[in-house]
């Protein structure tokens, strides 16, 4: 018979024991069930009268029951067992995860316990370290690609440099050719900088990415100096006012890749016959920095596009070069030194994006 509850206090125990979700049961510290509550039964699948005739270690997972055993020893050394874990087997073979609050009694030689049932939870825990499993080895990926692509880049490019050191421009008498000449090994040595700098920048650790006083109007320059040829062919007006604030502490490679990636997005995302109207400015709200960048380009609706504007390979233009991999890279780069960047933006009438740093 399995034992009775011990009401000396008027109230209905014997309600309190049966109706809880949570597994109650009382064991011997013979290692069998003396009492246990319906939803034993219901969460392990066998009957009272099976899980009476068993040792309870029967029912526990194989790979659990050396360490079960050792803390049920600590129980009858009078130790209490709190928030312990570990899996059962159920009648229909499936596995579950119980949390076991015990408490024994020496005089009785019994203990007193109950467990509460986790599986969802642990569920959860395994996808979630299935996910971060998979997202840590794709960033590795990533990683290695960029560093190849950069460092496999540096060979034309210094090629390209080498060109322009044995042209002689003194043979050159036309004004247009030596001005195309000029932006082109400009453009060129901004692109050796760059390559330089990833690659310098993806073997350091990037949760240690250096930071330091840069100067906007400096990183601006660079960029629209790389980008001159295609912002006077489009047209391209850019007003740029970083009075209020030209300095900000942060990563100057992933400044300039910010700048350059939301210049070329907005001339990408002209309106069809509309020039592009780049206006970029800094601000102070709330003792906070903030970098702004609008344009009057094509614009997005948000309540479609929502959270997706800043995810990998998200493209919401019919546009040939359109890749989805810019906003992502402007989204990491702000937020993993700690900023935070939001967009405005409606159809035809342009957008903006607004990036707080940290402070």
């Amino acid at each position: 018979m399995p034992a009775q509850l011990n009401d000396k206090t008027g109230f209905n125990l014997e309600l309190f024991f049966e109706l809880s979700h949570d597994l109650f049961c009382i064991a011997g510290y013979d290692g069998y069930f003396k009492r246990i509550n319906k939803s034993v039964s219901t969460v392990l699948g066998y009957t009272q009268e099976e899980l009476f005739a068993r040792p309870i270690s029967d029912f526990i997972h194989p790979d659990d029951q050396d360490i079960t055993s050792k803390y049920r020893d600590h129980l009858k050394n009078a130790v209490p067992l709190l928030n312990f874990e570990n899996r059962y087997i159920t009648k229909s073979g499936e596995i579950v995860w119980l949390a076991w609050t015990s408490m024994p009694d020496e005089k009785e030689k019994l203990v007193y316990a109950i467990a509460k049932n986790i599986t969802h939870k642990k569920k959860h825990e395994h996808d979630r370290n299935e996910l971060l499993t998979k997202l840590t080895q794709l960033n590795k990926d990533l990683k290695q690609i960029t560093y190849s692509t950069s460092h496999d880049l540096r060979a034309p490019v210094n090629n390209l440099l080498s060109v322009f050191d044995l042209l002689d421009v003194s043979k050159i008498n036309d004004a247009e050719i030596l001005g195309f000449i000029d932006t082109f090994k400009a453009a060129t040595e901004s692109l050796k900088v760059s390559l330089n700098t990833y690659v310098d920048n993806l073997q350091q650790d990037s949760l240690n990415v250096q930071t330091e006083q840069v100067d906007l109007n400096d990183c601006i320059k660079t960029v629209l100096n790389s980008l001159r040829a295609l912002i006077g062919n489009s047209n391209t007006t850019i007003n740029v006012d970083y009075s209020e604030v030209s300095h900000v502490s942060f990563n100057k490679a992933y400044l300039e890749s910010i700048f350059l990636n939301l210049v070329t997005n907005s001339i990408k995302y002209a309106r069809p016959g509309v020039p592009a109207i780049i206006t970029t400015y800094t601000q102070q709200v709330d003792n906070t920095t903030q970098l702004v960048f609008e344009d009057n380009g094509l614009g997005l609706d948000m309540n479609k596009v929502k959270d997706k504007i800043f995810g990998f390979k998200q493209t919401f233009h019919n546009h040939a070069e359109a890749k989805g991999i810019g906003l992502y890279l402007v989204y990491n780069h702000v937020t993993n030194l700690g900023g935070t960047i939001v967009i405005e933006s409606k159809p035809n009438e342009g957008a903006k994006f607004i990036i707080t740093f940290q402070n």
